[in-house]
């Protein structure tokens, strides 16, 4: 018992959660089988990427090629492949969307639907910016963890990195439980204006159509959830990062539904998943560093 628990408090949080979350997906995998088209090739993906989390945890120390790997690589890699498996997993698992629901609250609330009620601001300057600002989730959780490593804060990077995979994987759940496609693809009928920038606009999203696919991934807001994830971070750990973030990560919520991405009831339940995150996350860590703390010790 004693040495389980010895093995655990070695184990960094961030690792945990990943094998964690890794090892559910294989569980659904395993009981959806039949239902799911690429079975063989998501056990093969999740079993992989667990023996490589596990393998960076044990070996990280090993040379400096093998840390970045580890603490910056390995993340972004993961979350990213993870992401676009529930590609072939979230409708073959849960085939009921919750579009009509969204949809009737966010009519509920404002009396119209918000992404008709934006097209009287709409302009083609507007769009690029917003386009562009929705594109940053991408980079700004790479650019804090950077920020944090360049700085040697290495305490405050990994209960960063911690968090804001906890916020990733919550996000992944709530796409599996409450399926999703966002009003681009729902109510796009009911828009009487076509999207449209000056340059930038455009090529993005086909870029990030080509990329992303169509998955049921608008509920709860992600971009929502884990750029305000980082804010959090930044505001305890990096006040400068905070500081330049702010204003983009606020244009970033506001082109989610901009942009029709999101309804703006996703966005709420995006605020809602960060604050669940960052509780039970800071909770967690907590108790992982007594634990730590009582290895040490005894």
């Amino acid at each position: 018992m004693v040495r389980i628990r010895r093995a655990v408090t070695k184990q960094r949080p961030a690792d945990t959660v990943t094998i964690l979350f890794l090892i559910i997906l294989l569980v659904l995998t395993g009981i959806f089988y039949d239902s799911l088209p690429k079975g063989p090739f998501l056990i093969g993906l999740y079993s992989l990427l667990i023996v490589v989390q596990i393998l960076l945890a044990r070996y990280h120390r090993n040379g400096r090629m093998i840390t970045i790997a580890y603490d910056l690589i390995f993340p972004v890699i993961c979350v990213l492949l993870i992401f676009d498996s529930l590609e072939w997993v979230v409708h073959y698992i849960n085939p009921e969307d919750i579009d009509p629901l969204l949809i009737r609250i966010d009519y509920l609330i404002f009396g119209n639907h918000p992404t008709v009620m934006l097209e009287r601001i709409m302009h083609p300057l507007l769009t690029d910016m917003v386009q562009i600002a929705y594109s940053t989730y991408y980079f700004i959780p790479v650019s804090y963890g950077i920020v944090l490593i360049s700085k040697r804060k290495k305490e405050e990077f990994d209960r960063s990195l911690f968090l804001i995979l906890f916020c990733f994987y919550l996000s992944y759940i709530g796409y599996i439980l409450f399926p999703a496609l966002g009003p681009r693809f729902t109510i796009d009928h009911l828009q009487t204006q076509e999207l449209q920038g000056f340059l930038i606009t455009e090529p993005i999203q086909n870029l990030l159509n080509r990329l992303e696919g169509i998955k049921r991934d608008a509920f709860p807001s992600g971009h929502t959830a884990v750029a305000c994830t980082v804010l959090y971070c930044a505001y305890r750990f990096e006040k400068r990062f905070f500081w330049i973030c702010l204003p983009v990560v606020a244009a970033l919520i506001f082109s989610t539904v901009y942009c029709r991405y999101h309804y703006v009831i996703d966005i709420i339940a995006g605020l809602v998943l960060t604050v669940l995150s960052v509780a039970v996350g800071e909770w967690y860590y907590r108790g992982w560093q007594r634990r730590k703390a009582d290895r040490y010790i005894q």
